[in-house]
């Protein structure tokens, strides 16, 4: 297999060869292991042997397996699928932020828009440390107030998950905040997750939520991750202190109403708990109604 050269910001590939001359890629985007597991434990052996097994087990995953073999090299529709694969991670990590487009999808909601320190995108991908921390002259027209939760839309590593699936994903767990004092929404640019820290520190918000467009690999170019924070500060705040909910993009990863879900369900309990992080866990799939009032059962 010929090697693809990882690209500033862009997940890089892993080359696989098996044994038995088929070659594949570790991708994990997405992949069902119980999923495939149980196709290999009921199947058995497919009358046409390998042949007929790969299809079956490439319904449960989105990593590249039993591609085969063209000589010494992939099958060219394979290799063509590869190439632009990763044109389209390329395209994601460099494709500008719209934040009129997020704004649009937000339905009124009042919202700040506001730049890292990192004033372009060469620089945003060469220096992480500048994207998370605010521009001095836009921290200075942040609003102050005695809210509960900030949510920021930052176009992180890809600006199209973010125009795809943030703004659902905000509504959505807006939703079930009933009573809760939400800030106006930060649409932020050229932004990494601990942006969100210097944003709360200054709005003097109780948590926040960043809603970042993720690595794009050669699964998925448009996955949103959602990080929340308790009582952040920024350069001492770690990532140990937030939790995360990752592969945000419906249909092949979570979905709008389930990530809302969990997502309102950690901000109810970590403002009890008054902590987020490794101390915060995920219990809401086994959570009761009553426990978020505002949140349906699961779909």
């Amino acid at each position: 297999m010929t090697e693809l050269t990882e690209l500033t910001g862009v997940a890089g590939m892993t080359e696989v060869a098996d044994m038995t001359g088929v070659a594949g890629t570790a991708d994990a985007g997405g992949a069902d292991a119980g999923g495939a597991d149980a196709v290999v434990r009921t199947a058995g052996a497919p009358p046409g042997g390998l042949d007929e097994l790969w299809p079956l087990l490439r319904r449960h995953t989105q990593a590249r397996i039993g591609l085969g073999r063209s000589g010494s090299a992939l099958p060219t529709r394979h290799r063509l699928d590869l190439q632009a694969a990763h044109a389209a991670a390329r395209d994601a990590v460099h494709s500008p932020f719209e934040p009129d487009t997020v704004a649009a999808g937000l339905a009124g909601l009042p919202t700040v828009r506001v730049r890292s320190a990192a004033g372009d995108r060469l620089t945003y991908l060469q220096r992480p440390d500048l994207g998370r921390r605010l521009d001095p002259v836009d921290r200075a027209h942040l609003p102050v107030g005695d809210w509960d939760v900030v949510f920021v839309v930052a176009d992180g590593l890809s600006s199209r998950a973010v125009h795809a699936h943030a703004a659902a994903v905000l509504r959505a767990t807006a939703a079930r905040l009933a009573g809760w004092r939400v800030a106006p929404v930060v649409l932020a640019e050229q932004a990494r997750v601990a942006l969100g820290d210097d944003i709360a520190h200054t709005m003097g918000t109780a948590l926040v939520v960043v809603l970042i467009g993720e690595r794009p690999g050669m699964s998925a170019a448009d996955s949103l991750g959602a990080y929340l924070t308790y009582r952040p500060v920024p350069g001492v705040t770690t990532d140990a202190d937030r939790n995360c909910l990752s592969n945000i993009r419906p249909p092949r990863g979570l979905a709008y109403e389930t990530a809302a879900q969990k997502l309102a369900a950690l901000l109810v309990r970590g403002r009890e708990l008054g902590r987020t992080g490794v101390e915060l866990k995920d219990e809401s799939d086994h959570l009761e109604a009553s426990a978020c009032p505002e949140t349906p059962p699961a779909p």
